[in-house]
C-alpha cells in the first residue's frame, strides 16, 4: 500500500520550463512514477530533444510551447490541451528567469520582466489549470520557489521578490482551493548544479562559499528534487496544503 501512495499512473503532469535543468529532472521523476508528462519550453530544438529523450526512455510525453509572460499565449495553450482531450492533473510551475544587477542599476522594465516571468506567469498558468481542476474536485499544484522565498541576497532583488511572492501565492491558492480538492504546495531548491548557476559554480570563491554555508557541504543535484515532487504530486500529500518543502542540504536550518 505504501508504494501505491506514490503511484501516478493515469495522471498527466504539466511541468513548465522542463526542456532542461530542474524542470526536466522533475518531469523525468514524475514520468518514472507513472505520469504522462507535458514538457514546456520556448526553444523548439531543445524541447524536441527533451521529448525524444523522454520517449526513448519509454515515457508518455508531449510538448507545449508558450511564453510564460504572455497571458494570451498561456490561455491559448490550455485551449489546445482541451481540444486534444488532455486533462492536467498535476501542475509544476517551474519556469522562470534570473537577473543579477544592483537595484540602483535596475530599470523598471527589467524588474517587470522578472516578476512577470516568475510570479505573474505562475499565477496565470495556475489559474488556467485550476479552472479545469476545480470542477473535477481534485488537482495538484506545485510551485517551485527558492531559498529566496525566505531570505534575500544582494543583486537579485526582483528574483527574491518573485520567489517570496510565490510562497504567499501558494498559500493563497491553498486558502481558496483546498475546499475544492486542490492541494497547492511549493518546493524550495537550495543551491543546485544547473545551467542557470553555471557561472556561480565555476566561480571558485562562490563555490567555496556555498559549500561552507550548506551543512551538506555540497551543491544539490537536480534529481534530488524528484522525491519531493512525487510526494507533492501524489495522494501521499492529500492533506498537505499551502506548504513549502525546502530541498537545500540544510541551508535554511542554519541561517
Amino acid at each position: 500500500m505504501s508504494v501505491k501512495l506514490f503511484d501516478l499512473s493515469g495522471r498527466t503532469a504539466l511541468v513548465t520550463g522542463s526542456s532542461r535543468g530542474l524542470g526536466h529532472a522533475m518531469a523525468e521523476g514524475l514520468a518514472a512514477a507513472g505520469a504522462g508528462v507535458v514538457l514546456h519550453g520556448q526553444d523548439a530544438d531543445r524541447l524536441a530533444a527533451a521529448i525524444k529523450a523522454m520517449r526513448d526512455a519509454g515515457h508518455e510525453a508531449r510538448s507545449l510551447r508558450f511564453d510564460i509572460a504572455d497571458e494570451a499565449a498561456i490561455i491559448d495553450a490550455f485551449a489546445k490541451l482541451d481540444n486534444q482531450g488532455v486533462i492536467i492533473d498535476i501542475l509544476v510551475n517551474n519556469a522562470g528567469m534570473q537577473l543579477r544587477k544592483p537595484m540602483l542599476e535596475l530599470s523598471t522594465q527589467e524588474w517587470r520582466k522578472v516578476i512577470d516571468a516568475n510570479l505573474t506567469g505562475a499565477f496565470i498558468v495556475a489559474r488556467e489549470a485550476a479552472r479545469r481542476m476545480l470542477p473535477r474536485g481534485r488537482g495538484k499544484i506545485i510551485n517551485i520557489g527558492s531559498l529566496t522565498s525566505e531570505v534575500a541576497r544582494a543583486t537579485i532583488a526582483p528574483y527574491a521578490v518573485s520567489k517570496g511572492g510565490l510562497k504567499l501565492l501558494t498559500r493563497a491558492m491553498a486558502a481558496e482551493w483546498a475546499a475544492h480538492g486542490i492541494q497547492a504546495n511549493g518546493i524550495g531548491p537550495g543551491y543546485m548544479l544547473t545551467d542557470m548557476n553555471k557561472a556561480l559554480i565555476e566561480d571558485e570563491k562562490f563555490d567555496a562559499w556555498v559549500k561552507a554555508r550548506t551543512p551538506a557541504k555540497r551543491w544539490g543535484r537536480p534529481e534530488e528534487l524528484i522525491g519531493a515532487v512525487i510526494f507533492l504530486a501524489s495522494q501521499a500529500s492529500d492533506y498537505v496544503n499551502g506548504q513549502m518543502l525546502y530541498v537545500d542540504g540544510g541551508t535554511l536550518a542554519v541561517l
